[in-house]
């Protein structure tokens, strides 16, 4: 990065690799972009970030000094006021904002306006359309050898079955494959995931995965149930209860975006337990919260002759910090597979999935696999 923000060539002694977020000005995002910069700059170490490991050495992955960022948002608040915002809800460390002033700007730069807004009269092909022109001018501006598109926005309904238009995940992903970017859905919103883009992803000849990043309750529920498998244990029921502030907390609030983000919790259990136990996972928005979450699960299951047992978990962190580290992992998995000519869904990413493409739903076999797909990238080079 220069003096002045603007991003150059020269800082890697390479190309550089884009990184578009849907949600730009988001919390996800922000923290995202204010990381790299610190670990680039050797302020902080790559903590929670998997493809900073050993197991990585030499998959040829885009290193972070690398990165550039741009993106689409509705909001209007700028990366480096955001991040002063999540600096006093205690994300980011006090004094970060300001030492990576210049790259948070920068990205800021790259911001187009999103939609649709109330008022737009685009249709869906003219909002496509104008969406993939903007990646493709960053792309252009910022010298990038390739752009992934990742989907970090507020989780949307699931569309009606009657819907006439694609909801607005959508239009970003049909831009994504317009512009000849791989994609990336951290979101529950239904993104590639409708049948009106199937014939378009398939024939695009470009990699794309998941859906729903994996940062706390089901990451543990996917550690869990394969105990309870492999011990022999019948799990009787399975409750929950999440307590989010934020624009998440807000967004979760209407039981229809709540419902989409729950089918993915739902599904390791199912899957994993070859059953659905009893019980539901309630989520309540604690605006005082901010950015932090408090997950809690309540699991009832049978022992030898029929003993009642319960095991209770409280998950407590930082959505934000838990989430920017996975999604600065699949950018750069994502960019991988695209520079090696992979195309289609990405099952081996479902480590970082609550509703991956496919595959295993236990953490261990999706590391494994996850493992796996690393040596495939090292062989490759």
């Amino acid at each position: 990065m220069n003096s002045d923000g603007n991003v150059s060539k020269l800082r890697t002694g390479g190309p550089t690799t884009g990184v578009w977020f849907v949600g730009a000005r988001g919390s996800v995002a922000t923290t995202a972009v204010a990381g790299c910069a610190a670990i680039t700059a050797g302020l902080r170490p790559p903590t929670g970030m998997v493809t900073e490991t050993a197991p990585f050495d030499g998959t040829g992955l885009p290193p972070l000094p690398a990165l550039v960022f741009g993106g689409h948002d509705t909001a209007d608040c700028p990366l480096p006021k955001r991040a002063e915002h999540l600096t006093g809800e205690g994300v980011l460390p006090h004094g970060l904002a300001a030492a990576v002033h210049a790259e948070l700007a920068a990205a800021d730069r790259e911001i187009r306006p999103g939609g649709p807004l109330p008022g737009d009269t685009r249709g869906d092909e003219e909002l496509i359309s104008d969406f993939a022109a903007d990646i493709t001018a960053f792309r252009t501006r910022s010298a990038a050898a390739r752009v992934v598109v990742v989907n970090v926005s507020s989780t949307e309904p699931l569309p009606a079955p009657d819907a006439v238009r694609l909801p607005a995940s959508s239009l970003y992903a049909a831009a994504a494959l317009r512009a000849g970017c791989s994609y990336v859905n951290f979101t529950p919103s239904t993104g590639l995931r409708t049948p009106a883009l199937a014939a378009a992803a398939e024939s695009s000849g470009l990699p794309h995965a998941g859906r729903d990043g994996k940062t706390g309750q089901t990451l543990l529920r996917a550690v869990l149930a394969p105990m309870f498998v492999q011990r022999a244990l019948d799990v009787r029921a399975w409750s929950g209860t999440n307590l989010l502030g934020g624009g998440d907390g807000a967004a979760l609030a209407d039981p229809a975006a709540a419902a989409a983000k729950n089918a993915g919790k739902e599904r390791v259990l199912a899957e994993t337990l070859g059953h659905t136990p009893e019980g539901e996972v309630h989520i309540d928005e604690v605006p005082a919260l901010g950015d932090h979450k408090t997950a809690w699960d309540h699991i009832v299951f049978d022992g030898f002759l029929g003993s009642r047992m319960i095991l209770q978990t409280i998950w407590q962190g930082c959505d934000s910090a838990l989430a920017a580290p996975l999604v600065l992992d699949l950018a750069r998995l994502a960019a991988r597979a695209h520079e090696l000519g992979l195309a289609g869904p990405l099952p081996e990413l479902g480590f970082y999935f609550k509703d991956p493409d496919a595959g295993p739903s236990g953490l261990s076999e999706q590391y494994t696999a996850l493992l796996a797909f690393a040596d495939r990238l090292r062989e490759a080079k």
